[in-house]
């Protein structure tokens, strides 16, 4: 991928794939082969054990493994600039790719914000020199993210950003939200909404239910969410703007996104790895801070919507909502932490070990959710195809490994799944052309 993201980038890479099972929903392939890359393009594809390899190629025997089109992550913070002691684009984007991602995209809500050009160029400079996938930029909606004043949208947008969001932070007035879907329409790309209604989420730091009231901790209900994502759908079909709802969390939240749907709107969601696997009883086991994140966990009832949704596509595509955080941040009482889990390096395991495993998910949608955030941007879908640049993950659906257990890429290990034994592991990931992580005896290369 190239144009608006940005990376260091790395040697094209020369591949025998040899013998994996290729699964391609958008090009219905799913059988064995053997795939050739050749100077970062696939090159060639063909019946198992039949290809040559060329005298430079490195050959991987990949025979019962699975050979999927990379993911993409349109939800990621980096925490560039400013909080570089959380993450960086070196260590975020090393986790990406040993999640299997081949390009991520990376939020606004930094110190200094991005809100305007010279702050994007340094970034983009930065991913330039360090990232070690593909990285795009948002700049934010609003200066400071205070929610006062547009920020230059138009010299954002020449200066590369592929949209624009607050996420951390709603466009809480609805006269400032439609002003910027106007200037939306006219320097194009896409508003990336964290919906919450603060005078409802105000002092609260997981769901309201059942579980709130047992540990004796201030919730946040779901009309918090569900009521800015209709708020936000409405104003979205009234200018006929391209809003992208950010973390659905709720059952509402998910029906009113297809109402929108239904009306026209031109307005898709995201769902994150931790939303559609945990709920909030996952606190009555273990009440640690790394289960605090914004929206917080809720119903099973509420997950069990998440699900249907992505399944039937009302909700576009996986996000993680990647939030590194310092482990001193973290150690503190549950109430006073910060929100956030990371998600990169877990994403595509928890799934397939929560719904592709018991069945509430088939693998090729999962695949298919799993890289449809680059459509979200414009950017091209990966394809394993001739003549394509070479966006792949290998992956082990048999293999089981304890999250945490042998450390992580992030410099946060501050991961909701910590401890959990997932099946299905990454174990090479090829960006842009490249090969941006490889596991060997289970440790990064």
């Amino acid at each position: 991928m190239s144009g608006p993201l940005v990376f260091a980038g790395g040697a094209p890479a020369d591949l025998l794939i040899r013998g994996a099972h290729v699964l391609d929903p958008r090009r219905d392939l799913d059988e064995p082969a053997d795939v050739l890359v050749r100077g970062g393009a696939i090159a060639e594809l063909g019946p198992p054990n039949t290809l040559e390899a060329p005298a430079e190629a490195e050959v991987v025997e990949a025979e019962g493994r699975h050979l999927l089109p990379a993911f993409v992550d349109p939800h990621v913070h980096l925490r560039t600039p400013g909080e570089e002691h959380k993450e960086d684009l070196e260590s975020g984007t090393r986790a990406a790719a040993a999640g299997g991602f081949c390009a991520v995209v990376a939020m606004p809500n930094t110190a200094p914000t991005v809100d305007c050009e010279p702050v994007l160029v340094a970034l983009r400079e930065e991913a330039a020199r360090v990232a070690r996938v593909p990285v795009g930029f948002l700049g934010s909606i609003t200066r400071g993210l205070r929610g006062t004043e547009l920020t230059e949208m138009v010299e954002l947008r020449e200066a590369g950003a592929l949209g624009f969001t607050d996420d951390g932070r709603p466009v809480e007035s609805a006269g400032m939200l439609r002003r910027a879907m106007q200037y939306q329409r006219l320097c194009g790309g896409v508003l990336a909404l964290h919906c919450e209604e603060l005078s409802l989420s105000a002092g609260g730091a997981i769901h309201e239910g059942e579980v709130s009231a047992r540990l004796g901790i201030a919730g946040v209900p779901s009309l918090a969410e569900s009521t800015m994502v209709a708020r936000d759908a409405a104003l979205a079909g009234l200018e006929d703007a391209r809003v992208h709802v950010q973390h659905l969390s709720c059952r509402e939240s998910v029906e009113a996104v297809a109402a929108a749907k239904s009306r026209g709107v031109r307005i898709s969601a995201e769902a994150t790895p931790h939303h559609l696997a945990l709920t909030h009883e996952a606190l009555l086991e273990e009440l640690h801070t790394r289960l605090k994140m914004n929206p917080p966990l809720r119903t099973e009832d509420d997950r069990q919507a998440l699900i249907a949704g992505l399944r039937d596509g009302t909700i576009d595509c996986v996000a993680t909502d990647h939030a590194p955080h310092a482990r001193h941040e973290k150690e503190v009482p549950f109430e006073e932490a910060p929100m956030g889990t990371t998600g990169l390096e877990t994403a595509f395991a928890a799934l397939h070990n929560d719904l592709v495993l018991p069945g509430l998910l088939p693998l090729a949608t999962l695949v298919e959710r799993m890289t449809a955030g680059a459509a979200l941007f414009d950017l091209p879908l990966a394809a394993i195809a001739p003549g394509e640049p070479a966006n792949l993950v290998l992956v082990d659906l048999e293999a089981t490994w304890q999250v945490g257990e042998a450390g992580y890429e992030s410099r946060s290990d501050s991961c909701c799944f910590a401890g959990r034994t997932l099946q299905g592991r990454v174990v090479l990931t090829v960006a842009a052309g490249a090969v941006a992580f490889r596991e060997r005896a289970g440790v990064a290369a």
